[in-house]
């Protein structure tokens, strides 16, 4: 099945970036899937206004996905700026969207209520996101309890276009990721770029060590027991820790005489462990910007071949006379 997926530039990834969704991408591709992923650079628009830092924050998410195990020769990996046919269909469908459907994101009213400016782009970013999905016919889209939204909004648009004009788009389904892990930040809260809670992936091992004896935790003392579901730092672990060793911890939460600051090394431990042939191959990555850039340029053509084919169905249906 065609597998699309797409990832915000917005800063350094992150253990939330990887369990919360790479680790689903890296399993769907191991599976034979024909998977599209792509870096959403045009989306960050609606945030971004720093010419260098989406620049830098692009080649760090592609160059950490492909350290990360994204394979160019069984994915189509590419930036969301190099297929213009998206844009183009953005507007066509844009001309069928009602109002009324974008007034109801609950995406667009959350982030706005976080700060973000609101501006035409964030409000009609499930537009510009039904686009990527439809131009590659795409039949499946892997999302968390908190895009099903988009993905509604992406079907009720292609069923939209379809009887207007013809049976044109594929309608997606939605990919609901098994054990789809919320991950808790330092502070507890979901882990995010926005609340600088963060760990990131690709960092020194100290400096992993030093963020995870930042996470908080309440005061009880050592000899005490302590309740490891209540616990961020034992929530972190049980994404990285294999059943026997969780239960272990949690056995030795309930017993008293295991401190925080104990599950704390371990986690770090953990993390550097998993992570450390992802920041080797990053480290060797970086110093070849070119080969990132190629693969990325290989991508853009590939998606592009799909991209054209759809565009051309979608102005033979609508009307829309090129001279091309």
């Amino acid at each position: 099945m065609r597998v699309l997926s797409g990832i915000q530039p917005s800063g350094r990834l992150h253990l939330g970036n990887y369990f919360g969704a790479i680790r689903q991408y890296l399993e769907l591709q191991e599976k034979g899937n024909e998977c599209f992923y792509f870096v959403a650079n045009l989306h960050a628009l609606t945030s971004t206004r720093d010419k260098e830092e989406l620049e830098k924050a692009t080649l760090h998410v592609a160059t950490g996905y492909l350290a990360l195990g994204i394979d160019p020769e069984r994915s189509v990996f590419f930036l969301q700026s190099d297929v213009p046919q998206v844009t183009e269909l953005t507007w066509i469908l844009n001309c069928l969207c009602p109002v009324s459907m974008m007034e109801k994101g609950t995406s667009y009213k959350d982030k706005v209520a976080k700060g973000l400016p609101a501006n035409m782009g964030l409000f009609d970013y499930p537009v510009l996101q039904a686009a990527d999905i439809l131009i590659y016919n795409s039949e499946v889209v892997p999302v968390g309890a908190d895009q099903k939204q988009h993905l509604e909004m992406t079907r009720d648009l292609a069923i939209k276009f379809n009887m207007a004009y013809g049976e044109t788009f594929t309608i997606p389904e939605p990919y609901i990721i098994p054990e789809m892990a919320v991950v808790p930040g330092i502070d507890g809260q979901k882990m995010s770029k926005s609340y600088n809670n963060t760990i990131e992936i690709f960092q020194s091992d100290s400096s992993t060590k030093k963020r995870c004896s930042q996470i908080v935790t309440d005061s009880t003392p050592l000899d005490a027991p302590k309740d490891p579901e209540k616990c961020t730092v034992f929530a972190l672990l049980k994404l990285l820790a294999e059943p026997a060793e969780v239960e272990e911890i949690a056995q030795k939460y309930r017993s008293g005489g295991y401190g925080y600051g104990q599950a704390k090394a371990r986690l770090a431990e953990l993390i550097n462990e998993k992570f450390a042939p992802a920041r080797e191959k990053y480290i060797q990555l970086e110093k070849d910007k070119d080969f990132v850039r190629d693969v990325l340029r290989e991508g853009g053509r590939k998606a592009r071949q799909v991209a054209e084919e759809t565009i051309t169905r979608v102005r033979n249906a609508c009307g829309i006379l090129t001279n091309r």
